[in-house]
């Protein structure tokens, strides 16, 4: 695979979600990932760029492609990594948030916990008033 440059995707409308979701698939596509992976990957996107408009009205998503080092008996990782960044609101309580089913919004409570399901490697940061920022990882089987 040839290295690329990190997608940046401004996210401020439903319409970016969208972008942002075909995009990762995209280069996802690209990658070599396929089947169920496709669609994971889209929807993990797809969940956390909603967040951003939900709450925070903008931000970015950042894809990336990844390789992981290998060792002398195990081979290196191709992965893909989702970053979601904002200068919203921030999250006050990050365990409460990941909880199935909690919501500040009128969604279900299924975006930020859901996503942590669907990804390999999922990380969250947040301060109230400064913003919040998603990482998730995804490697190929």
């Amino acid at each position: 695979m040839t290295a690329k440059a990190e997608i940046h995707i401004p996210i401020n409308s439903d319409s970016d979600i969208v972008t942002a979701r075909q995009q990762g698939r995209a280069l996802a596509q690209e990658m070599g990932f396929n089947g169920s992976d496709l669609t994971v990957i889209s929807t993990a996107i797809s969940e956390i760029a909603r967040n951003i408009v939900e709450h925070a009205k903008s931000g970015e998503i950042i894809l990336n492609a990844v390789n992981s080092p290998g060792t002398v008996n195990s081979p290196g990782k191709i992965g893909l990594v989702v970053i979601a960044r904002d200068k919203g609101p921030g999250i006050a309580d990050i365990a409460l948030a990941m909880q199935d089913g909690y919501s500040t919004g009128k969604g279900l409570g299924v975006g930020l916990p859901g996503s942590r399901r669907l990804m390999d490697e999922f990380e969250i940061t947040s301060a109230p008033g400064i913003g919040t920022t998603v990482t998730m990882k995804k490697w190929k089987r």
